[in-house]
């Protein structure tokens, strides 16, 4: 006969065992499907925009749609550069050992009038931290204003297509392709994409990331 102690213990075993079998299928599901890490800044952070309305979500929507297996997540904070996404990036790649990376930075650094050096480096590191932990990358290009000046202007425009060819990973050449010159597209700062510019940014987006996703389940 077994005592109270190990009737006890018996009894704790037996439940952590149901548990276990009832959060199974959720957990599997969770583990078995690639990871989409999007690391950017305001813009795919959905800065202004209703929740749900960013080009993000609708990225979710679409991987769903065209039966691909990959989760979603946002790593992207308002405001953020590339030394900041250089920083973070290692803990994000430990915690959620991404697939896919996607790399949408550098539009602050730009508007700062920062070292374009460093944006070059920082972006560099980048794409090999991600190499190094077994994902693929895309580099995601911006363009800033002409009040820059002229030479400014030249250099951070070829600063992330030279980083993709020197990596030999994809690039979205110009994020806002197609509409940055159309005032309607973006909300009243003049810098943030409006809602309704949400699904120009994905389709901007998706030529490049598509190859890198293999194929639907």
């Amino acid at each position: 006969m077994l005592r109270r102690p190990a009737l006890r213990h018996l009894f704790r075993a037996l439940l952590a065992a149901a548990v276990a079998v009832t959060a199974t299928p959720q957990l599997r599901a969770e583990t078995a499907a690639p990871v989409l890490l999007v690391v950017g800044d305001s813009i795919s952070a959905a800065y202004g925009l209703p929740a749900g309305t960013g080009w993000v979500d609708l990225l979710g929507v679409r991987l769903a749609a065209n039966h691909y297996p990959h989760r979603v997540v946002n790593a992207s904070i308002t405001g953020d550069t590339t030394a900041g996404g250089r920083a973070r990036l290692p803990a994000l790649l430990a915690r959620h050992k991404p697939a896919i990376v996607v790399l949408e930075l550098g539009g602050n650094d730009g508007l700062r009038g920062g070292n374009l050096a460093a944006t070059r480096d920082n972006l560099t590191a980048m794409v090999a931290a991600v190499k190094d932990a077994g994902a693929k990358t895309l580099v995601v290009g911006m363009k800033v204003p002409p009040n820059y000046g002229a030479a400014y202007v030249r250099e951070f425009d070829a600063l992330f297509a030279g980083v993709a060819k020197a990596q030999k990973v994809p690039l979205v050449p110009f994020f806002f392709e197609g509409f940055g010159e159309r005032n309607e597209m973006f909300q009243p700062d003049r810098i943030h994409p409006s809602v309704e510019a949400q699904p120009l940014l994905l389709d901007n987006v998706w030529p490049a990331l598509r190859p890198l996703l293999g194929r639907p389940r």
